[in-house]
């Protein structure tokens, strides 16, 4: 069973990593990225440099070797050699190149000896998918060689995700996946390292004590919560229990019992064709009409409009 909160958020958001491809980009050359929702896109520069300007963000980051960028909301961005330039679509640069899904996509001038060699991908999470986790990643997150936590292990998975993407063997897809979502959670370690209280949420699901009561709330979101319940998980008193969890958090502990409950029935209305009552009464409503209003409130849509978008599947 996973018991820790980051697991089972990461579960709960689908959290699925994809490659697109890597890259060999030589001087001059500039690359548009559009913006695309529900994503987390991220490039690591496995050799040479170039300069990342995020829609958003006032200044440019300049990516060395072994720098990893994570864009988490799919913003539109611009990947250069230097900042400013007129840049292409990617998709338009893909199409210039030729570029068939095998081997390094080549792109910009002839001398590949000052070519900027990046690994592209991103992760995805489920359509429509809520929590205050998503909120609190940045616009963009800059991990330097030096701040990956271990950069040879980090640099040593991306070289073999790429040499799965180029093999192209069976099981490839399945390998890549899983490391990229790795990826992901180091990332996600690291910054809340780096940025302490100032992570938010983040640094709640990885605290000791805030994310074990978040575990139990995940484990068991029928349970009748109370903030002295939740804050005996912790092992707190209920007012500082109560102050830290509403500042990181950005809710208080009960809002996020109502907020996780109809995560899961969001998910059982979609996965199952378990009747409305009893996914109410799975995550702690006896009354189908309060469980109706809670979730109207959090999806802005009745239970039964979001089962009726989608074919529910056998329990």
């Amino acid at each position: 069973m996973k018991h820790d909160a980051l697991t089972q958020i990461l579960d709960a958001l689908k959290l699925r990593g994809s490659v697109y491809f890597h890259t060999c980009f030589s001087p001059p050359w500039a690359v548009r990225v559009p913006a695309f929702g529900n994503v987390a896109r991220f490039h690591m520069a496995m050799r040479g440099g170039c300069w990342l300007a995020v829609d958003g963000v006032d200044k440019p980051i300049r990516l060395a070797t072994g720098d990893l960028a994570v864009i988490p909301h799919g913003a539109a961005h611009i990947l250069s050699d230097e900042p400013g330039r007129p840049a292409a679509e990617v998709d338009e640069v893909v199409r210039q190149s030729g570029y068939t899904g095998e081997g390094a996509l080549y792109y910009g001038g002839p001398d590949e000896e000052l070519a900027c060699k990046l690994f592209c991908g991103h992760f995805e999470f489920e359509e429509g998918s809520v929590h205050p986790l998503l909120d609190a990643l940045p616009s963009v997150i800059h991990l330097p060689n030096t701040q990956t936590m271990n950069a040879f292990w980090l640099e040593a998975v991306m070289r073999f995700v790429a040499s799965e993407v180029r093999a192209g063997q069976p099981g490839s897809e399945a390998i890549i996946h899983r490391l990229t979502e790795i990826i992901f959670i180091q990332v996600v370690r690291t910054f809340v390292d780096r940025e302490g209280d100032r992570a938010g949420c983040l640094a709640a699901v990885l605290n000791p004590k805030l994310g074990r009561s978040m575990s139990k709330i995940h484990l068991a979101p029928e349970k009748p919560w109370t903030v002295e319940s939740l804050a005996r998980e912790a092992g707190m008193s209920r007012t500082v229990f109560a102050d830290r969890f509403t500042n990181l958090v950005g809710m208080t502990p009960l809002a996020y019992v109502t907020h996780w409950r109809m995560e899961r029935a969001r998910r059982d209305i979609r996965e199952t064709d378990l009747p409305l009552i009893d996914i109410a009464e799975n995550i702690g409503y006896s009354s189908e009409a309060a469980f109706n209003r809670a979730f109207k409130r959090q999806f802005n849509q009745t239970p039964g409009q979001v089962r009726r978008q989608g074919a529910a599947v056998p329990a």
